[in-house]
């Protein structure tokens, strides 16, 4: 079960975010990803909680920032309620299409596991949610992802298997890398890892 942090900043002008202390684990049914994130001061500043079947689709989505909080889950493509932070008025909402996304590693974890590439094919077309900063609003995106390369890499307790993804925004054209090994994100735009532990062999 990894576990470990994650640093964020802003992808364009790398202003410091905060922190996304994780951990997640194979599930009966598929994948598990917990996290809280922190500000640069350290305070609390929301959850990730998101549970994905064998085929990558998320059955259930529990997201919380700024007092906002999203629940949602694939069901007719996806569905989700919104609630304000005085928790007295929900939104819900409904897009025909298979995922989620935001600015949690998480939900690139997630992606991965829903295309399910292979190096060299040819860029996949996907239409995901995307729970937007900082109030978690949703707004559709369509973005193309290709498996560039897979590497092993020699480390002391064996191969690590990296694969880099290229991801293009399909409404604007910007196109950035992402590099994943297993269940974890090693960097994407916004993103690098900065602490992970693994669970020690018995």
């Amino acid at each position: 079960m990894p576990r470990g942090r994650y640093s964020l900043h802003d992808p364009h002008d790398h202003t410091p975010l905060g922190e996304e202390h994780f951990h997640c684990a194979p599930g009966p049914s598929g994948w598990r990803y917990v996290s809280q994130t922190t500000t640069p001061g350290g305070d609390h500043r929301g959850s990730v909680d998101l549970a994905v079947d064998a085929l990558g689709r998320p059955i259930r989505l529990e997201v919380n920032a700024s007092s906002w909080q999203v629940r949602g889950a694939a069901i007719d493509g996806v569905t989700w309620v919104r609630t304000d932070p005085t928790g007295t008025e929900a939104t819900e909402g409904n897009v025909a299409a298979p995922g989620f996304t935001g600015t949690s590693p998480a939900f690139l974890i997630a992606t991965t596991r829903l295309l399910r590439l292979t190096p060299g094919a040819p860029a996949t077309r996907i239409r995901l949610v995307a729970l937007t900063d900082p109030v978690l609003a949703p707004r559709t995106v369509d973005q193309a992802w290709a498996l560039r390369s897979r590497a092993e890499h020699p480390t002391d307790s064996g191969p690590l298997v990296v694969d880099e993804y290229q991801v293009t925004a399909l409404d604007t054209g910007e196109v950035h890398t992402v590099h994943i090994a297993g269940d974890v994100v090693l960097s994407a735009p916004g993103i690098e890892l900065e602490h992970l532990e693994t669970p020690r062999r018995p």
